[in-house]
């Protein structure tokens, strides 16, 4: 998953950790509550909107997805909500076969998707969220209705159909506990609704009418979006054309994630071709390989192939897990939804969509 914001990044690191609770959320979808030891306490603080990676073996083959905490912090328990996708190994198998007492691997928090208010008192956030883009928005909206009297936040849900809203308890909880603060607009693809704003698909002209009847961007202090590409990148350009400024804007992509790494190919280095030589720091130890011209390996591959706990979780360029410092040389990348402009301009890319284009190349992981 994508994340866009200021907040400082830090290296993320697996622990095992006991399932608590496996809950039903939907027909499709569950919620896994973690127990979090006292003493790793301090590995697994968060703050509201982050994710972490979920690491098993399934098929005999390593398999990660990231998933966004969707309750607000609360010591010794951290909770992700899983949703089922079509073909997906490790959704099938979080509905069907992880239970209570079992052990997953479990990255320490990640994630910029926070707030950047100084203050919530009188501030107003408004977020757009699709299907499980809901989570991280759960624990940002809690947090922020709890954290002022007076601090408002607006809410437009889209989902297929009834059957289909993730938390529907929860916001109804929250609707009652925060009436005049908390705005809840239910959007239903596949289902009539009485307003008929809020029933569709959301597109451009749909979206105006929601931003200016229902939500008024003028009043807003800051914006969430969370939801697949296509969404998110037509709020961000509606909102940058009505007004709102983009530095205001924090977005984060989700995706399936089950268009997964898998086993890769061998690779071979034979002393016949060109080859790429890699240097690269992580954990304070230098390491280096060579990676063949015509393989075009990512940095991520083939450090991978010397350095298994090399940090990536999504492999897509949307979660930001695998970030490092290009120290000389240079690459190009593919993809990135992860990294902000001045990231970029202090020389960090995403390793996993990272090629190097020089016959050499240094990243510092640990930067």
């Amino acid at each position: 998953m994508a994340a866009q914001n200021i907040a400082t990044r830090r290296r993320g690191r697996f622990h095992a950790l006991e399932v608590a609770a496996v809950r039903p959320l939907t027909a499709d979808a569950v919620e896994v509550t973690f127990a979090v030891p006292d003493d790793l306490a301090g590995e697994y603080d968060y703050a509201p909107g982050q994710y972490v990676a979920l690491r098993t073996t399934l098929d005999g083959h390593e398999v990660r997805r990231s998933y966004s905490l969707c309750r607000p912090p609360a010591r010794g328990s951290l909770s992700v909500a899983v949703k089922r996708a079509e073909g997906g190994r490790f959704s099938e198998w979080a509905q069907t076969q992880l239970h209570p007492g079992d052990r997953l691997d479990v990255m320490s928090p990640q994630g910029t998707f926070t707030s950047g208010l100084a203050a919530l008192d009188g501030a107003h956030v408004a977020a757009i969220a699709a299907g499980s883009g809901i989570t991280p928005v759960m624990a940002l909206a809690t947090t922020v209705l709890a954290g002022s009297d007076t601090a408002r936040f607006t809410l437009v849900y889209t989902n297929r159909s009834s059957l289909d809203v993730m938390f529907l308890d929860e916001l109804a909880d929250l609707k009652d506990r925060y009436p005049t603060r908390f705005a809840l607009h239910h959007v239903l693809s596949r289902e009539q609704r009485a307003a008929p704003v809020l029933s569709g698909r959301i597109d451009e002209e749909r979206l105006r009418v929601l931003l200016h009847g229902l939500i008024r961007p003028e009043t807003v202090d800051e914006w969430f979006l969370c939801g697949p590409i296509e969404l998110v990148q037509l709020c961000r350009t509606t909102l940058a054309d009505v007004g709102v400024d983009p530095a205001h804007v924090r977005f984060e992509l989700f995706t399936t994630g089950e268009d997964d790494r898998g086993p890769r190919p061998p690779v071979t280095v034979r002393t016949d071709e060109p080859v790429t030589t890699i240097a690269f720091t992580l954990d304070g130890q230098s390491s280096q390989v060579e990676s063949p011209v015509s393989a075009r390996e990512s940095i991520l591959d083939a450090a991978l192939r010397v350095r298994p706990d090399t940090p990536f979780a999504c492999a897509g360029g949307v979660c930001g897990t695998c970030r490092a410092r290009l120290i000389s040389g240079s690459v190009s990348m593919t993809e990135n939804y992860a990294l902000e402009p001045d990231e970029i301009e202090r020389g960090y890319v995403l390793t996993c969509q990272s090629h190097p284009t020089t016959d050499r190349v240094t990243v510092d992981y640990d930067s």
